[in-house]
């Protein structure tokens, strides 16, 4: 394993980067912060001195002007793909944030670029990487619940504007043509994500509702892009659930999941104490105390960064790569056309 760090520029800092991964960059002594970028120049420059880092408003200058080995790509969803195809080509290891591109063709071809490159691609699907969802898959993957025979989830919170560094409806997040996915692409894909992973499944088939309920632009009228979504889901081994995702959530944030199985029930994120609870058919109960699920009011560490970097020095390839997150976005791509048919279709 290498000693010296792994150099990273950051390309975005609004709230994401931020929040999370600048922090956790700056965090992992593995890691060297060397530049961030934003076509924001006020903001740039104000995250870039408050890290005693080199400024950039524009990536392709970052990419050739800095001795790099890393990026992470956390600006809007409709520059991900260009961003990340443009990283890799420079030779560059790239940690994309979700949803990982707007269409299953950019998708693919970033893919394809990372494995033209030999860099890792990972994407942000931190969900998977939360304690108690990780002790949740401990228990499932052990057998003793027996078959998953269905589950209930759901992500809300009041919505990206309060998140947002900007803290407006001018957020990004509500412009169709920027953000191209809504509360689908925000939180539903982290959704799809963690229950494929848990599962151990593929989604074959999806259905729902996409609509617009209550955001509004600053002049009124309703966003043109998703902020409350329910998705039907079914597995290839016959798993059905649903996803519940909302931005219109304006009480405590919603995080959890439940499985119900052969020989019990397995709650996650319910308990204000106990992370995980095991409700097992014969009585028993299991407690679970094992950490917290990130949310937008608490950040904790996401595992997202010390990951990507532990994989990159130990010469790994991504274990969270594109191929991970195109199976979650092609679930999110699927509902929104199921959604605009009005039925259920497969997922191929």
């Amino acid at each position: 394993m290498a000693a010296t760090p792994v150099r990273f520029g950051i390309i975005g800092t609004g709230a994401i980067g931020q929040r999370r991964h600048i922090p956790e960059c700056v965090a992992n002594p593995d890691c060297q912060l060397v530049a961030v970028c934003d076509a924001n120049a006020a903001r740039v420059k104000e995250v870039a001195a408050q890290f005693g880092v080199k400024a950039y408003t524009d990536y392709q200058e970052m990419l050739e002007g800095e001795k790099l080995d890393a990026v992470v790509v956390c600006g809007p969803n409709t520059l991900h793909a260009q961003q990340t195809l443009d990283a890799l080509k420079a030779g560059l290891h790239v940690l994309c944030e979700k949803p990982m591109a707007t269409t299953r063709e950019e998708a693919q071809a970033m893919i394809a670029a990372a494995q033209k490159s030999g860099k890792n691609l990972m994407i942000g699907h931190n969900q998977r990487l939360m304690p108690p969802h990780v002790r949740a898959k401990e228990i499932l993957d052990s057998g003793r619940l027996g078959k998953v025979i269905s589950f209930r989830t759901a992500f809300a919170h009041p919505g990206p504007e309060f998140w947002s560094v900007d803290n407006n409806a001018n957020t990004w997040f509500f412009k169709k043509g920027v953000a191209s996915l809504g509360v689908t692409g925000d939180l539903g894909v982290h959704k799809a994500d963690l229950m494929r992973w848990l599962l151990g499944q593929e989604f074959t088939e999806v259905g729902g509702i996409i609509t617009t309920l209550d955001k509004r632009y600053p002049d009124g009228t309703l966003i043109d892009i998703d902020d409350n979504a329910i998705l039907t889901l079914k597995s290839d081994a016959g798993v059905v659930g649903t996803v519940t995702v909302s931005w219109t959530n304006y009480g405590a944030e919603d995080n959890w999941t439940v499985l119900y199985c052969e020989k019990g029930v397995l709650s996650i994120g319910t308990d204000p104490v106990w992370n995980v609870v095991v409700n097992y058919r014969n009585g028993d109960v299991e407690q679970h105390k094992v950490g917290e699920i990130s949310t937008n009011v608490k950040q904790v560490s996401s595992g997202v960064i010390d990951l990507f970097v532990a994989e990159i020095k130990a010469g790994k390839p991504a274990s969270i790569n594109g191929e991970e997150g195109y199976k979650a976005l092609n679930v999110i791509l699927t509902a929104m056309e199921a959604a605009a048919a009005g039925k259920t279709l497969p997922i191929t």
